[in-house]
C-alpha cells in the first residue's frame, strides 16, 4: 500500500501521519508489516531533543496504531471511513521502549491481531530499527461514528 493509498484511509496528514508505507498485510495471519521513515526534518526534533534528536515514543506508539487501523480496514472490508466514523486508541498495555530511534532510522511497523471483543480490537505491536526491537506494546483500538 503505497502513500496514496493510505491517505484515501487514514483521516490523519501532516505532521500526524506516521505510516509512510505498507509492505505487507496477511489476511490470514490477521497481520501488517508498515514503514516510518524517520527523517531529521520531523516537527517533533525542534523540541525533544534539539541537540540529540529522538523520535518521541508516544508517536511510534501512534505509528504502530495507525499501521494497525489499516490492518482493521482490510480484514472489516472498509476501503475508507465516511465521514461520521473515526478508528480511536482506546488503550495501550504494556509499552516498552527498548531503544532510541533517531533521524535516518527506518521504523519497521508489525502489528498482529490478537482478538476482537466488543468492538475492541486489540492487536500486539513492535517497532524494529535494523532487526531491534526499538518498541513494543498491546494497542487496542475501536470504530465508532461520531455523528
Amino acid at each position: 500500500m503505497d502513500i496514496c493509498q493510505i491517505l484515501a484511509k487514514l483521516p490523519h496528514r501532516y505532521p500526524f501521519l506516521l505510516v509512510d508505507r505498507v509492505l505487507d498485510i496477511d489476511l490470514q495471519a490477521k497481520a501488517v508489516r508498515a514503514v516510518k521513515n524517520i527523517t531529521v526534518n520531523e516537527p517533533c526534533f525542534t523540541g525533544h531533543f534539539p541537540e540529540r534528536p529522538v523520535f518521541p515514543g508516544v508517536l511510534i506508539l501512534e505509528a504502530l496504531a495507525q499501521s494497525c487501523a489499516l490492518l482493521s480496514f482490510q480484514i472489516e472490508g472498509i476501503d475508507a471511513l465516511d465521514d461520521d466514523s473515526v478508528f480511536y486508541l482506546v488503550g495501550i498495555d504494556g509499552a516498552r521502549f527498548k531503544r532510541p530511534v533517531v533521524p535516518g532510522d527506518q521504523l519497521m511497523l508489525h502489528g498482529a491481531l490478537d482478538r476482537v471483543r466488543a468492538g475492541i480490537y486489540k492487536f500486539n505491536c513492535r517497532a524494529e530499527v535494523d532487526g531491534d526491537t526499538a518498541a513494543e506494546a498491546q494497542i487496542m483500538c475501536t470504530m465508532r461514528r461520531v455523528a
